[in-house]
């Protein structure tokens, strides 16, 4: 369906050790009008990773549950487990004029555009194979042989780029990141995005 809400929906979809989540941080950082929505997943928690910071963290039955109650905008299967997108927690938000960023993998994504098909899919790629398994050793979070399953997935997730809107490749991260705060402003500046935002503006010179 088309978004007829004010605010902007930005979805973010790497292979794992591309530099997603550090970009997506940055940008929040940086634009305070961008807010991240925290998705809910059934794996266990990393490192310091919180519950309803990163993720919240849930078990089967739960997301079980949450399916069966339609809570769920997309959900999907990554390594093993399950990431989905609260629908309310969205909705909420752009309804509010609030510009939300997901970082969700490429299932998701296409899911996403499908519901609202103003939503801008962002896809990042890592410069080349020798630095996307660099990256992931030097995480220090996994074993040589999930490091491998993640390789391999990643040639499956990059196949799918091509139904992204825009591609940005992580090669420098400053540049990468002037590339993300490009895309998010230039959406902003559409016509259709300054109409539902601007309603007031549109109205009072006489603008559809």
């Amino acid at each position: 369906m088309m978004n007829t809400y004010p605010g902007n929906l930005y979805v973010v979809a790497a292979p794992s050790g591309a530099g997603k989540s550090s970009l997506v941080k940055a940008l929040m950082e940086l634009d305070a009008g961008v807010q991240h929505s925290v998705s809910h997943t059934t794996r266990a928690p990393r490192g310091q990773e919180f519950h309803g910071r990163e993720y919240f963290f849930v078990n089967d039955h739960e997301f079980d549950a949450m399916i069966a109650g339609n809570a769920f905008l997309e959900w999907a299967h990554v390594h093993g487990n399950r990431y989905g997108t609260s629908r309310a927690t969205i909705e909420e938000r752009i309804a509010k004029g609030l510009d939300v960023i997901l970082e969700i993998d490429f299932q998701g994504a296409i899911q996403i555009k499908k519901i609202f098909s103003n939503a801008v899919l962002i896809f990042i790629l890592p410069p080349s194979w020798e630095e996307l398994r660099a990256r992931l050793q030097r995480r220090g979070e996994d074993s040589p042989e999930v490091i491998e399953v993640r390789l391999q997935n990643a040639a499956q997730e990059m196949a799918q780029a091509h139904e992204f809107d825009f591609v940005i490749i992580n090669q420098l991260f400053d540049k990468a990141l002037f590339d993300l705060k490009a895309i998010v402003h230039a959406q902003r500046l559409k016509y259709a995005s300054q109409r539902r935002s601007r309603s007031d503006v549109f109205q009072a010179l006489n603008l559809s």
